[in-house]
């Protein structure tokens, strides 16, 4: 619930007293206090993963006390300690089969609803207008919500390959399809560049690639040839970024954000730094204001050098417990599922990074929910190949698997 509510924003889809509803502040007191109440086993995966996320989320907290703008840092820090709590809290509660996979249906349909929304409405307008995601969401922004469409799609192949039934397929495949129409009509060159990536990796890492293969010549041409020509403009100003304003804007503002990491290396500049006050300190164009456009700049200008550490840290590591889950799974048909799930989200880990370059969306729920992910698969996979959950360090995963693991029933 409070997944679709946090991706979806439906009641942003209302007008009136429901426009402005707070259903998120209702639907997450409710689950704190279930959290207390509820005798169900609650219990957090402990492992190294999560001592990096949570001294993050440590470091995030030091930064702020230290934040160069103080209250912009609170209203920011306020929104990314609800995001990392709840993500946490999924952690302690979502470990079964049956959640792990209900979480990835609510996360990925409640995106791609946007997807399929901007793919039909590109359709119908020639691609000549922009997608935008939901208002009042991280990814509200044309570019915001392209990212966010680049990261599920991985997700949405998952759920197509757990599916039986032919029409099914079919309608997944659709939306899909329409899902990769709205990303390019969000005009977003990030997006553009990320979803080349994902693809890319999405096609080497699933199950028949020659399908894969196959569709992408079909559908790909159409979708490129259906966009109008000042889309291709738009997407050419890639190779003469030195002309762009915004391209050479966000260049500035990178090197604003390494300017003050160099300044304050351990503790950066705390939330909210991208202000104009601060650009004319550590700016090369004090005057190009722009927001970080990069989520590493982002978190190096907010978190200093410490923070980026943690931060990439963390995404190596969950990409990481993903390979473990891929190698451990790959000869058992029972843990099929989790094999599909951990080969996509770590292409769902890498529209992330390659979208990331160019997008600062450092702090949404999003990638921080894909690491859950990735620990709860990897923790649902030891369990069933009987690795004692007190194990302080997983069998190292290697091609060839131990008879001890690999060949257990389960």
């Amino acid at each position: 619930m409070w997944a679709w509510v946090s991706y979806m924003n439906p009641h942003r889809l209302t007008w009136g007293v429901a426009y402005d509803f707070p259903v998120a502040a209702i639907v997450g007191g409710a689950f704190l206090i279930s959290i207390f109440i509820s005798k169900e086993p609650k219990k957090l995966p402990w492992s190294p993963i999560l001592y990096v996320w949570f001294a993050f989320i440590f470091w995030m907290n030091v930064t702020t006390v230290f934040a160069l703008n103080s209250v912009g840092a609170y209203t920011e820090w306020n929104r990314a300690m609800k995001i990392q709590l709840m993500a946490i809290l999924t952690l302690m509660i979502m470990q079964s089969k049956e959640r792990i996979n209900a979480l990835v249906w609510v996360i990925a349909l409640s995106i791609a609803f946007f997807g399929v929304k901007g793919g039909v409405f590109a359709i119908r307008t020639g691609g000549n207008f922009t997608v935008q995601g939901p208002p009042g969401s991280f990814f509200y922004g044309n570019n915001e919500v392209g990212f966010a469409l680049v990261m599920i799609l991985p997700l949405m192949r998952y759920l197509q390959m757990q599916l039986k039934k032919r029409w099914q397929v079919m309608g997944m495949s659709l939306a899909m399809l329409l899902c990769g129409l709205s990303i390019l009509s969000t005009y977003s060159r990030g997006a553009l560049l990320a979803v080349i990536a994902m693809l890319g990796v999405m096609v080497l890492r699933s199950r028949k690639r020659g399908l894969m293969i196959l569709l992408g010549i079909l559908a790909i041409p159409v979708m490129l040839a259906f966009m109008p020509e000042r889309w291709s403009e738009r997407m050419n100003t890639i190779q003469t970024y030195q002309e762009d304003g915004s391209a050479m804007g966000r260049i500035n503002a990178w090197k604003f954000a390494y300017n003050l990491a160099a300044d304050r290396p351990l503790i950066g500049g705390g939330y909210g730094t991208f202000t104009p006050e601060l650009f004319y300190r550590y700016a090369p164009i004090p005057e190009d204001h722009h927001d970080a456009h990069s989520i590493y700049f982002e978190v190096l200008g907010e978190q200093g050098f410490v923070g980026l550490v943690l931060f990439l840290t963390l995404g190596l590591m969950a990409f990481s417990s993903c390979q473990w889950t891929i190698r451990y799974t790959r000869r058992r048909e029972d843990l099929r599922w989790a094999y599909d799930l951990g080969t996509m989200l770590q292409v769902s880990l890498i529209g992330y990074a390659v979208g990331g370059l160019f997008l600062g969306l450092a702090y949404f729920d999003l990638p921080y929910h894909l690491i859950g992910l990735a620990v709860l698969t990897k923790l649902y996979v030891a369990r069933e190949l009987g690795i004692p959950e007190n194990t302080r360090r997983f069998p190292k995963a290697t091609k060839r698997m131990p008879k001890s693991y690999g060949n257990r029933a389960g």
